[in-house]
């Protein structure tokens, strides 16, 4: 949201609108993440297949069906909290620094409190509320990437993930099958302390351009969205004041701003969830070279082309409209009633 001048007035203002940002924009993305979970989960398994030699999955649905049927609820909501934790950072952290970039590019411009940002000074101020936000990120997606492509890990990763994950040994015997079960899966934590144990703290940040990439195109996109949608739908009442905005209108400007989020730069996503779950599906690299992101996107582009890059944005996008219209009317309405 938009940021009104009587809120930029005093430093005890300042310490209460973080507050509020941080707490609000973290309930929302709590009860998003739970909702869009099972599409998250089936963009990330397609998009980790681009670069094996036979597909596992013919499209979403059948995605859907495959992980229902072999791995049930549970695995719809397989790597569940991370992304809980995720989605509290990211959503916390955009508001607040949406908030903060807004009173940086009044200050830089000399914009007085009494005027508005213009559409273009709100996407700024929102692209670099995602390149922060991009850091916060990318080891908690990468936790969650791991763990989400678990059941479809191929014997030669199976095992030395496992004995990474428990340095004890493993929890079956020689003779069992390869493949991984639900019982003996890593889980977070046990994720998060074999990528420090292998690639040191630096690992965490595997993927990181594709996220930052997609986090300042994509948040410039996010916010200039909903403020764009939410300032025609007021406009049509005579009204400019966003807190003035129905329920209604948060939900249809959130959709639309879902939509703008995902379709801004989503083959960087692509290339990130393939770098991300490599070690699981592929296995080392040859020589043990590490993957690059745009090393990454040469690869899909020669395997898939444009079609590869875009792999699961149709669920995504399908998943974005009602998760980004619920986040927006949740903070809006939090706003409202305690703003």
């Amino acid at each position: 949201m938009q940021v009104s001048p009587e809120e930029l007035q005093t430093t005890d203002s300042i310490t209460v609108r973080a507050l509020k940002d941080i707490s609000f924009g973290s309930a929302a993305g709590i009860l998003s993440k739970v909702f869009e979970h099972p599409f998250d989960l089936t963009k990330v398994r397609l998009q980790s297949q681009v670069l094996d030699k036979q597909a596992r999955f013919s499209g979403p649905l059948d995605c859907l069906a495959q992980t229902w049927r072999k791995e049930g609820i549970r695995g719809l909501y397989r790597g569940l909290p991370a992304p809980i934790v995720g989605a509290m950072a990211e959503n916390a952290s955009l508001f607040w620094t949406y908030t903060e970039m807004q009173r940086v590019i009044r200050w830089s411009q000399g914009i007085p409190l009494s005027q508005h940002l213009s559409l273009g000074q709100l996407a700024l101020a929102g692209a670099g509320a995602g390149a922060l936000t991009s850091f916060v990120l990318t080891p908690i997606e990468l936790v969650k990437c791991k763990m989400q492509v678990q059941m479809l890990m191929t014997p030669a990763a199976a095992a030395p993930a496992t004995l990474s994950a428990h340095p004890s040994g493993p929890t079956t015997s020689p003779s069992s099958s390869s493949a991984p079960t639900m019982r003996k899966l890593p889980g977070p934590i046990a994720v998060l302390t074999s990528v420090v144990r292998e690639t040191g703290i630096r690992g965490l940040w595997l993927g990181h351009t594709g996220t930052l990439i997609r986090e300042t195109g994509g948040g410039a996109a996010w916010f200039s969205a909903k403020e764009g949608v939410a300032s025609l739908l007021l406009a049509r009442r005579g009204l400019s004041d966003k807190r003035e905005l129905r329920a209604w209108e948060s939900g249809v400007a959130g959709a639309c701003a879902g939509v703008a989020y995902n379709v801004a730069l989503f083959p960087a996503d692509t290339v990130k969830s393939a770098m991300q779950t490599e070690a699981e599906l592929r296995g080392p690299r040859a020589g043990g070279g590490r993957a690059t992101f745009f090393g990454t996107a040469r690869e899909m582009w020669q395997k898939g082309g444009l079609r590869g890059l875009y792999a699961g944005c149709g669920i995504t996008v399908a998943r974005a409209i009602p998760s980004s219209a619920l986040i927006f009317l949740i903070y809006d309405g939090l706003t409202q009633r305690f703003g």
